[in-house]
């Protein structure tokens, strides 16, 4: 039980849960009602596989994270890392390509490859990020943060290309394209610049093992002043944005959607960017980043609203 309990560990189950939460609101919560009467022959059934080889492949990259970050996990977390403790690195590094390539392979069942090759292609080029955010580009500059956060967006996004090809999201064949396109690049994008928040919140929280093992993250490079001025500038570009979005939302009198957003994402992220400027300590760092992984959540939850107002 113990190895078991080390495994999930290693592979971030919560995190998993929440990608295919994810996954799964924005088909049934979003799809379904713009679509319905019009869902496509198997379309059930291929979903499945491409969540499954999100969850299959994002397991793939934490496991190969924590194999690469032994040293620095000893310094910033010593109690939660378990590849070289409870499951050894061989076996880590094994798990890695048997899910890896799992995930490439429920990629190919779901999808037909001839005609959604680029998704097919996608995935791999996801399992090459994350083995190269591992080795290199999580100890550079800023870029590791943007790859996160791409990744992070391509889970919604991989399920509306899923459906509608590149040409159909640019010339649409059916009347509810149009509104399918804004949910999906309105909650990747929300995705995207939450995870690149997060991830620079991290950097600072992290920061005695990264400089201690050669990283160049931006609080090492740039100081942990500048850095919390760029968290907090996304932090209000993200508050405005959605600020704007409940005031057209406003007009569909969507009253309760609009409630939410305001009690339980926009309110939470403005807290979030009170607190990170006070905030000096690794504990306080490490309670911010857990805040922000919150809201991202209850931002994904807000699509249940439109399974009743779609």
């Amino acid at each position: 039980m113990r190895l078991i309990g080390a495994f999930f560990k290693m592979i971030r189950l919560p995190n998993l849960i929440f990608i295919a939460l994810t996954q799964v609101l924005f088909q049934v919560c979003i799809f379904y009602p713009l679509y319905a009467g019009n869902i496509p022959f198997r379309d059930t059934r291929n979903f499945i596989f491409l969540v499954l080889a999100s969850v299959f492949i994002a397991a793939a990259g934490y496991i190969i994270n924590d194999y690469f970050d032994i040293n620095i996990d000893e310094v910033n977390k010593p109690r939660k890392n378990v590849v070289g403790k409870q499951i050894n690195r061989r076996w880590a590094i094994a798990w890695h390509f048997m899910l890896s390539f799992t995930g490439l392979v429920f990629t190919a069942i779901a999808l037909p490859v001839f005609h959604k090759w680029y998704l097919f292609l996608g995935n791999v080029l996801c399992i090459a990020l994350l083995w190269f955010y591992s080795t290199t580009f999580k100890r550079k500059l800023l870029i590791g943060n943007v790859i996160i956060s791409l990744l992070t967006a391509w889970s919604i996004l991989l399920i509306f290309f899923s459906k509608v090809s590149v040409a159909d999201a640019l010339l649409p064949y059916h009347y509810s394209q149009p509104k399918f396109f804004r949910f999906a690049f309105l909650y990747a994008g929300f995705a995207f610049i939450l995870s690149l928040i997060r991830e620079a919140i991290k950097d600072i929280e992290d920061m005695p093992g990264d400089a201690r093992y050669g990283c160049r993250t931006m609080p090492i490079v740039w100081g942990t002043t500048t850095t919390k001025v760029y968290t907090g500038v996304w932090l209000i570009i993200l508050i405005i944005t959605l600020v704007i979005v409940q005031v057209y939302v406003l007009q569909f009198r969507w009253w309760w959607a609009v409630v939410y957003s305001v009690f339980f994402i926009i309110a939470p992220l403005i807290d979030i960017l009170l607190q990170l400027r006070r905030a000096s300590s690794t504990k306080q760092y490490h309670k911010l980043s857990n805040q922000t992984k919150l809201v991202m959540l209850t931002g994904i939850l807000s699509m249940a609203f439109f399974y009743f107002y779609l």
